[in-house]
């Protein structure tokens, strides 16, 4: 087996703990998480009285915007237990699925989808099924774990939760699952001395325990897979064609795994699994206790070393100078998201490339661009008109608000302040009625049930404002808002400071961080802590688990919640949004952007898409929710769209950059190819042949309704003329030359 050591230490591969290594120098640790918590009665002001101004002098004064009963929501009792109800839940998460209508869909805990179904619930090792148009994981239900006699109303009920776990109970059937993401082992706690039946779809050619032991059981069924059966102590089992049972009660623990596809038993593999087999996670948690750093550590119990399994993304950020970890490349699990690679360590830490945020273009722009861009500011500032918005949709609104924050920080950068005033006074005119719900037609709302904010169309209607209102794209949303609340409150303090608490509020949403029975927000509503990238599904169920199509949209978020902490001063917040948003990059770039000589996805996919339509936990789809896969302008310009200097790090590999604009370019030939999907096209081929885009940018009739010619020309001149290199990089962060 080949060993990578993911340490400066020489170490051998021994059955004690890994010690955690201490560097010879850290960053600091960052401030305490600000927590987000609801009063005991949620106080609401007006903004205008005395109790409020004197409160809204407190930066963590916890805001709640006005609570409505929501009657499109589901009912979060039928499978949350009763102590997890008082808390606020999430809506976004790997095991969404196991909480809505039956809660019997699958949910992939990598390597396996796993189904509860009534009783019992069901293990596979998918095979995936690819052609040029889509790929994804097919469920069978290859090991399916009751009661030998289950209780026929019994269901699954999820006692805990974590960012890397979920534990399900089957109460009148005595079993509880810790589904801990990574785990190369399905591990199931037995009580009451219960007798246990393993049933398949397949059928059980030998299942036998190689030593007589009867701590161990090794199961060949007739698909080829041979899975590995472990118990806390003997168990005597038999079988059938199609089932295996034990001949009588058994109280302990069990543990299920496959030996991968390429593996034999008797192999190392199967010699790996045999000896971490006696030690396992119940849950994980992840810290962000440093910028651009966060750190996966499990509650485990047996003994001996844990051992986890680790995506690609996870080996590129493994940091082995923080950790003491074995990554064992010998022992690979095929997966949707790339090959699982085994690691032997009790705790990881995982660096991603710093990113600086900042208001202005990263490179600064050409001195012979000014002028041009100042008059298209006059043009596009003299067009700004709140009441002339016909949008009540929070998305559409969100996204007209951020494209005239655009245009003052855009004024800022060639010294053309003039404009500034009047961008100011549509910022007021459109932020504030959202903030104070005295907006017609639609507003912000708190949904007690689940624990969130929702819009008034959103209470009865789950289509409206695309789901808002049943949790789907928060943070896309949001994020817009806070772009806009985060430019006025940088030109007009006085205003930040009076909505600083609402500003606060629509962040945490999203952003909160805490774990506090009162938070008014569940923890990252929409950040994946293993997947390292957001999710936007919400509270629908779907056969391929969560999804999420735009990740610029995401990007947009983490960002502008990291410029609000730069207007309000709020270092802890900077650094907890640059880190978010550098996360979702990485993960951007690995799941989304499609490479040529990528080999994460199968060839024929790579071979014709460029750029991943819509990523689900267990698919990936060339189309979009609004356009088919020819559309090849639309799939460009979502994972482009709102073009801000955090873009140029997001697509920092150039050659990548100029891969898709070729792939897309003849697809604007097409006839009623929108003029503002155009622009994002042109956008990106800018970062190459400035020239071209130049000319092309000047032709358009239109722009995307939260982008405009002034963002574009900003953008294009602020390209270098020779077109950069062509490598990826990109951290985008000066002081990181001096950080080693």
């Amino acid at each position: 087996m080949v060993l990578k050591k993911l340490s400066r230490k020489v170490k051998t591969l021994v059955t004690k703990p890994f010690d955690k290594k201490r560097g010879r120098s850290s960053p600091p640790p960052l401030p305490p998480a600000p927590s987000f918590h609801k009063p005991p009665s949620p106080i609401h002001f007006s903004p205008s009285s005395p109790e409020q101004q004197q409160l809204l002098l407190s930066p963590t004064f916890p805001f709640v915007f006005p609570q409505e009963n929501s009657t499109v929501l589901p009912d979060p009792s039928a499978f949350f237990s009763t102590a997890l109800l008082s808390s606020p839940l999430p809506t976004n998460s790997f095991f969404q699925n196991f909480t809505l209508k039956n809660g019997d869909q699958p949910e992939y805990i990598h390597p396996y989808l796993v189904k509860p179904t009534g009783s019992a619930l069901s293990v596979s090792y998918p095979s995936i099924f690819h052609n040029s148009a889509f790929t994804y994981q097919v469920f069978n239900a290859d090991l399916t774990l009751s009661a030998a006699a289950p209780s026929a109303a019994d269901r699954h009920v999820i006692t805990s939760f974590n960012d890397l776990s979920v534990t399900l109970d089957f109460p009148s059937s005595n079993l509880r699952f810790f589904l801990v993401r990574g785990s190369p082992f399905l591990t199931c706690s037995v009580s009451g001395n219960t007798p246990i039946s393993i049933s398949t779809i397949h059928a059980i050619l030998s299942c036998s325990s190689p030593t007589n032991s009867l701590n161990k059981y090794t199961v060949k069924l007739n698909n080829n897979q041979t899975w590995l059966i472990y118990s806390s102590s003997p168990i005597n089992l038999t079988h059938t064609t199609s089932s295996i049972t034990s001949a009588a009660g058994f109280s302990g623990i069990l543990r299920i795994a496959i030996l991968p596809d390429e593996s034999d038993p008797g192999s190392e593999s199967e010699s790996v699994l045999d000896r971490f087999s006696s030690c396992y996670p119940v849950s994980g948690e992840a810290i962000l206790s440093k910028p651009f750093s966060v750190e996966y550590k499990w509650e485990k119990k047996g003994w001996g070393d844990l051992l986890m399994l680790a995506h690609p993304l996870h080996l590129k950020l493994l940091s082995g100078d923080d950790c003491d970890v074995t990554v064992m490349e010998g022992l690979k699990y095929r997966s949707m998201d790339g090959d699982l690679v085994a690691v032997a360590g009790d705790s990881w830490v995982l660096k991603s490339d710093p990113v600086s945020v900042t208001w202005h273009s990263i490179k600064g722009i050409k001195d012979n661009g000014y002028n041009e861009i100042v008059d298209a500011l006059r043009k596009d500032v003299d067009g700004l008109n709140a009441s002339a918005i016909a949008t009540t949709s929070s998305y559409f609104y969100g996204k007209l608000v951020a494209r005239g924050a655009r245009l003052a920080l855009i004024a800022e950068e060639v010294g053309f302040p003039d404009v500034i005033p009047a961008v100011r006074k549509f910022l007021k005119e459109t932020i504030e009625p959202w903030l104070e719900g005295t907006f017609n037609g639609n507003g912000f709302m708190y949904d007690g049930k689940w624990g969130g904010i929702v819009t008034k169309q959103g209470l009865t209607d789950s289509g409206a404002d695309f789901g808002f209102g049943i949790y789907n794209d928060h943070h896309f949303h949001l994020g817009y808002f806070l772009y806009g609340i985060a430019v006025l409150a940088k030109i007009d303090p006085a205003w930040g400071r009076k909505y600083r608490p609402q500003a606060y509020s629509l962040m945490a949403d999203f952003m909160n961080l805490g774990k506090r029975s009162d938070s008014s927000y569940t923890r990252l509503r929409c950040f994946d802590l293993y997947k390292l990238h957001s999710w936007a599904g919400g509270l629908t169920e779907f056969a391929d688990g969560r999804n999420q199509e735009s990740t610029s949209e995401a990007v947009n978020a983490y960002y502008s919640a990291a410029l609000m902490g730069l207007a309000y001063g709020d270092t802890h917040l900077v650094a907890i949004g640059s880190s978010l948003a550098a996360m979702e990059i990485q993960a951007a770039q690995t799941w989304w952007h499609v490479k040529e000589g990528d080999t994460i996805y199968a060839t024929d996919f790579t071979a014709e898409n460029k750029v991943v339509g819509v990523l689900w936990a267990s698919k990936r789809d060339s189309g979009l929710w609004f356009a088919p896969p020819e559309w090849k302008e639309c799939r460009l310009g979502i994972q482009v769209l709102p073009l801000l200097p955090i873009t140029e790090v997001v697509f920092s590999d150039l050659k990548f950059a100029r891969e898709l604009v070729d792939w897309t370019l003849p697809a604007l030939g097409r006839e009623g190819v929108g003029e503002g999907w155009k622009g994002f096209v042109y956008a990106l081929e800018a970062m190459f042949d400035k020239g071209s885009a130049l000319e092309k940018t000047k032709r358009l009739n239109g722009h995307d309704d939260g982008n405009s010619l002034s963002n574009m020309l900003w953008w294009i001149h602020s390209r270098d003329d020779e077109g950069g290199c062509e490598g990826g990089g990109g951290k985008f962060c000066w002081f990181g030359h001096y950080c080693h």
